[in-house]
């Protein structure tokens, strides 16, 4: 296990749509393993294989008890909307408000390569929806609003 590196915007890895996992090798479990020191180094909830500028569709979170990885992760389902602030491991010192969706039904694989599905809501939903956006190049300054002027009432 290695802390690595955390990559920061304008980091052009941050924008490339990550492609998706096709072996479930030591390689990914030792990325996964890599992943979870270094957010832990971090003191992040959540962190996704391109900001540690690796171009794959995997991403990890940890938040009270649930501490979990996924690969290849889908959003099958989702429902309901809610506004709260985020931060982003690659953005120091950005907070912005984030509209995300209240439930979701995500569907992946585990680091070995079994099949996972998951009903999420809260705190989970909003931090595995954070992650998903960095596998599609997308970050919290895209849709995000400035904590004083967001309209969270919508």
């Amino acid at each position: 296990m290695a802390v690595r590196t955390v990559v920061y915007h304008p980091n052009a890895v941050l924008r490339d749509i990550a492609v998706p996992v096709s072996d479930c090798d030591s390689d990914l479990k030792t990325l996964v393993s890599d992943m979870f020191e270094t957010m832990d180094s971090y003191r992040g909830v959540g962190l996704a294989a391109p900001q540690v500028g690796v171009g794959l569709r995997v991403l990890v979170v940890s938040y009270k008890k649930h501490r979990f990885a996924l690969i290849n992760p889908e959003i099958v389902s989702a429902s309901g909307e809610a506004w709260d602030e985020e931060g982003c491991l690659s953005l120091p010192g950005v907070t912005l408000n984030v509209k995300r969706y209240a439930r979701i039904h995500v569907r992946g694989l585990s680091v070995v390569g079994r099949p996972v599905v998951m009903r999420e809501k809260g705190f989970i939903a909003r931090i595995i929806q954070h992650e998903m956006d960095h596998l599609n190049g997308v970050l919290i300054i895209d849709n995000g609003l400035p904590l004083e002027t967001a309209d969270v009432s919508q």
